[in-house]
């Protein structure tokens, strides 16, 4: 019984060695393929961090800004309405000059 386990142990060995071995050899042929992707997922990780935040910080500036221009401009706008209204009136009420031709 025993010797039976054996040559069963031994089977499998010999098919069990040369299937590791060529993981092994893919592993060794693929390893620095791995090594390039790692690299490449290091610095572009890295690379939309930073344009994260930069976008993100760039983002905060325009929306306070927009915010701030918004909160002095909207009680301005009355006067802007009234100015602009006035404009236009003296502006019809002006003469018309003629039409000039050059010759």
């Amino acid at each position: 019984m025993a010797s039976l386990v054996f040559l069963v142990v031994l089977i499998m060995a010999l098919v069990a060695l040369p299937l590791l071995l060529l993981k092994l050899l893919f592993g060794l042929i693929l390893l620095p393929f791995k090594v390039v992707g790692l690299v490449f997922r290091v610095v572009f990780g890295v690379l939309g961090g930073l344009f994260k935040v930069g976008f993100g910080l760039v983002a905060a500036l325009l929306g306070l800004v927009a915010a701030a221009f918004l909160l002095v401009l909207l009680p301005l706008l009355p006067f802007l309405l009234l100015g602009g209204f006035v404009w236009l009136l003296v502006r019809l009420a002006r003469p018309r000059s003629g039409l000039r031709v050059v010759a």
